[in-house]
């Protein structure tokens, strides 16, 4: 939700666009060193995480107001990493990616060990975690998968440095290798487009001879976790497939239900 009263996150996105803003411009450049000058010419404290201020905005947060009503119908800004130290506002079609309210859920009998789910919180480790646990990605994509390596980082060809939260490996029944780039959003953090564009590239350049498949996990609650595959297409990235995967005690899941999903269409 937007905040009533303009915070310095805000205020200083806000100088930086009105800084670079014409009628008709589909990108904004802007260094993250500006945000010095912004707070100065502002008179405000300038945040001691420069980065959070661009964390905020691409992953918490609505853009202000005075930026989104610049852009057409359809399309919305966001935020694009642009080479070390460098970003863009981009104008992009509109692709709000949140779990459906009326998709169906599945059971699933928690193998989450009992010391782990004792001391897990509603972030972003804790749903790595019960994803690796409960082998939610295996039974996601139909494909044998082990985790390579948590946060991944690695610079792309624009000189951005980018970090995925975690990197799988995947086999299916003909032998052919996956690479899935995981993306998590624990908390009120929501999955951004950007990340996923970055996923797509990252697995061209570090693995260039695997099946990209990027898969992005949120927290819907405690032990509801919806999950996104990506693909790519003429007219950008685009939800490929979406499941719903409630983690409950075994004795949770009765026989009917167990019924329900032999028939249930895939």
């Amino acid at each position: 939700m937007e905040n009533k009263e303009p915070n310095r996150y805000t205020k200083i996105l806000e100088a930086i666009f009105v800084k670079y803003f014409k009628k008709g411009v589909t990108e904004i450049e802007f260094k993250r060193t500006e945000f010095s000058q912004a707070a100065d010419e502002l008179g405000i404290v300038l945040p001691k995480n420069l980065g959070d201020v661009l964390y905020s905005f691409r992953y918490r947060t609505l853009l202000p107001k005075s930026i989104t009503s610049k852009a057409p119908k359809g399309y919305e800004w966001i935020i694009r990493p642009s080479g070390k130290g460098k970003y863009k506002l981009a104008l992009a079609k509109q692709s709000n990616i949140a779990p459906s309210s009326i998709l169906a859920e599945t059971k699933i009998p928690d193998a989450t060990p009992g010391v782990i789910a004792k001391y897990s919180m509603n972030d972003e480790q804790s749903l790595l975690a019960k994803l690796r646990y409960n082998r939610l990605i295996d039974i996601f994509t139909g494909l044998t998968c082990y985790s390579l390596q948590n946060h991944f980082r690695t610079t792309l060809s624009n000189g951005s440095q980018v970090e995925t939260d975690e990197i799988y490996i995947g086999l299916d029944k003909r032998g052919a290798h996956y690479v899935l780039p995981v993306q998590a959003k624990g908390g009120r953090d929501k999955v951004g487009i950007v990340q996923i564009e970055q996923d797509f590239e990252l697995c061209a350049l570090k693995f260039p001879n695997l099946i990209c498949r990027p898969i992005a996990a949120q927290f819907m609650a405690d032990n509801l976790i919806s999950l996104f595959e990506f693909e790519q297409s003429k007219d950008g990235i685009k939800v490929a497939s979406e499941k719903h995967y409630r983690l409950v005690r075994p004795d949770d899941l009765s026989l009917e239900e167990l019924h329900s999903y032999s028939i249930r269409q895939s």
